[in-house]
């Protein structure tokens, strides 16, 4: 049993993988396959399809990043603090998933009329996870203008996977950048 949650594991970063290089359309499942060390149709063992397989990845990572929000705002109860860990947080999904963003940048619409509304359903809630810590530390500020910096952060901050060079450099200054934007100032 332990040997097929690893084998998904390995499919779904390699598809990230070369979905990000090539396009989903322009990935084959062989190429899936192959990159994994099997023959193309093994993959089905695993995901219906290819479609299937992006869903997985963009739904699941989408949980993640609500779930782990959750989960710092639990750990941080301050605002201040909280805010600090969410783009903490956010940071290390940027440096450590570069693959993911692109593939979410540009396959989202690949995805099935229900898989990008869960995908869209999550990102709301992780927006609005976003945009209550900016209310709390500023109680006048407008519910659509916190959202507005939270996008424009995740914008800041999701540009990683085309820019950043150095990991501890890139955490530094993109930290910094974003609690300044956060900020309004």
């Amino acid at each position: 049993m332990t040997g097929a949650p690893r084998t998904r594991d390995v499919m779904l970063r390699e598809a990230a993988r070369l979905f990000a290089e090539r396009g989903f359309r322009g990935t084959a499942v062989s190429d899936i396959g192959a990159a994994c060390g099997i023959s193309g149709p093994a993959v089905y063992k695993h995901f219906a399809s290819k479609d299937a397989l992006l869903a997985r990845l963009l739904v699941d990572i989408s949980a993640q990043l609500v779930d782990g929000a959750r989960s710092v705002l639990a750990e941080h109860p301050g605002a201040d603090a909280a805010l600090e860990a969410l783009v903490e947080f956010h940071t290390d999904f940027a440096l450590a998933e570069p693959d993911v963003i692109r593939v979410q940048d540009r396959d989202l619409a690949s995805l099935n009329d229900s898989d990008r509304r869960v995908v869209r359903r999550l990102q709301r809630s992780y927006v609005e996870l976003w945009t209550g810590v900016l209310c709390r530390l500023d109680p006048v500020l407008d519910r659509e203008v916190a959202r507005v910096r939270a996008h424009a952060v995740f914008g800041l901050l999701n540009s990683t996977p085309h820019s950043a060079r150095g990991r501890d450099e890139a955490r530094r200054q993109l930290t910094g950048m974003a609690l300044r934007a956060l900020a309004g100032r």
